[in-house]
């Protein structure tokens, strides 16, 4: 069984090196059987759920293709609407499309953010920064007033994980149902319930009933629309097992635990290996910038540190954004455990306290993102894999300085 982390991926061959990983998988027989298998882990809670559901821009549910014009038929059939046949454009792409349309088929004027923190998640901050800013009109949905709230020109008070009920998908294909257990508090709303406000304003009639009817109503929607393996995942189902798992394509079966027993989802049934070639970095290290930045998380801190640095135990078990480095790498820039030092790449610039870990590699610094007052992205590129659009936070070259101004807490 392979697990693997955003370090295979977020490189510019990012894409290569998972296709790799599925040639190593089935060249060894390592498919349709239990304890076998590829498992991304994913980056954020229900991730898995929300690419099912097609939040993808160039597919929609159940992962087909908006340029097939089978699939382009069939959603247009169930959604009474024309539907585009050109993909959309990814996080980084719209960022680009903000500030140089010409890049683009046009210029993206308006923005409508929903629990998400690009403001801190993107690459290159100081571009994306500068194309939120631009924006015509910024709308932000979200539980905290994040660092892209503080740019919008409107903020949606949205709900929380306990405040609303609705499902989410794990990495292993699990759909689980998550009840409400406190009210919204003050203007908060759950997010279906705002989102048809806004499409009533623009004349839409997405009149699904209120509260968690509504959501129900949604769900059977996308299990209309997600093919045979979701067929056996009635909202009853949930409200009584709590989790079931796809594929499921009865409500009598119990969900199949292994998949690609028989055969795998292409018109052969066959595995299909794409070759590849070993590609590197698309920026190499050089005497300006000779050590390697990996980006990241550590165990206290989830994501952009939306929710867990207002956690306070959390907060006071890992308090500031901290660099990590090799004891050879200290010796060689003459830098002791716990002083400041700046890391600078072609991209930017930040001040952080360094930490001298014996896990890290000669060579290369570790740098977590979820700290503001040294936002890690502010040194990554948004170079993108030509396939899968991901950028590359896995591997900015960046140079390591010491801080004479700065002095080690006592």
């Amino acid at each position: 069984m392979i697990f693997w982390g955003m370090g295979v991926s977020q490189h510019t061959h990012g894409t290569d090196n998972v296709r790799g990983l599925i040639a190593l998988a089935g060249l060894t027989g390592n498919f349709g059987k239990r304890g076998t298998g590829l498992h991304p882990l994913r980056g954020q809670n229900n991730v898995q759920g929300a690419s099912d559901a097609g939040l993808i821009p160039m597919m929609y549910p159940n992962y087909q293709p908006v340029s097939d014009t089978a699939s382009r038929s069939f959603f247009e059939t169930l959604w009474g609407s024309h539907l585009d046949p050109k993909p959309g454009l990814t996080v980084v792409e719209i960022m680009h499309a903000i500030v140089k349309p010409e890049s683009t088929e046009g210029k993206v004027r308006g923005l409508y953010v929903m629990g998400e923190n690009p403001a801190m998640s993107d690459p290159n901050l100081n571009h994306s920064r500068f194309a939120l800013a631009s924006l015509e009109h910024l709308v932000v949905q979200d539980i905290f007033m994040t660092e892209t709230a503080l740019l919008a020109d409107v903020v949606l008070p949205s709900s929380a994980w306990p405040e609303k009920i609705g499902t989410v998908t794990n990495t292993d294909r699990t759909v689980q149902l998550g009840r409400q257990a406190l009210p919204c508090p003050g203007d908060a709303q759950p997010d279906l319930w705002i989102i048809q406000q806004i499409a009533a304003g623009l004349g839409l009639t997405w009149d699904y009933p209120t509260g968690p009817n509504g959501v129900q109503s949604v769900f059977e929607e996308m299990r209309s629309a997600m093919g045979d393996g979701f067929k056996g995942i009635t909202w009853d189902r949930l409200e009584t097992e709590g989790a079931v798992t796809y594929p499921c394509r009865s409500e009598k079966e119990a969900g199949q635990a292994v998949v690609f027993v028989d055969r795998f989802p292409t018109n052969s049934g066959r595995l299909k290996l794409v070759p590849t070639a070993y590609r590197g970095p698309t920026v190499e290290i050089s005497t300006d910038f000779p050590l390697r930045l990996i980006t990241g998380r550590v165990l206290e801190h989830w994501h952009t540190g939306t929710m867990t640095r207002r956690s306070r135990t959390l907060d006071s078990l890992s308090p500031e954004p901290i660099i990590a480095v090799s004891g050879a790498d200290a010796e060689i820039h003459e830098i002791n455990d716990g002083q400041f030092v700046t890391l600078k790449s072609p991209q930017g610039t930040l001040v952080a306290r360094v930490q001298i870990n014996e896990t890290v590699c000669q060579g290369t610094v570790f740098l977590p993102f979820a700290f503001n007052e040294a936002a890690a992205n502010l040194l990554t590129s948004d170079e993108l894999d030509p396939k899968g659009k991901i950028p590359e936070f896995k591997h900015t070259p960046v140079s390591l300085t010491k801080q004479a101004n700065h002095h080690k807490k006592t």
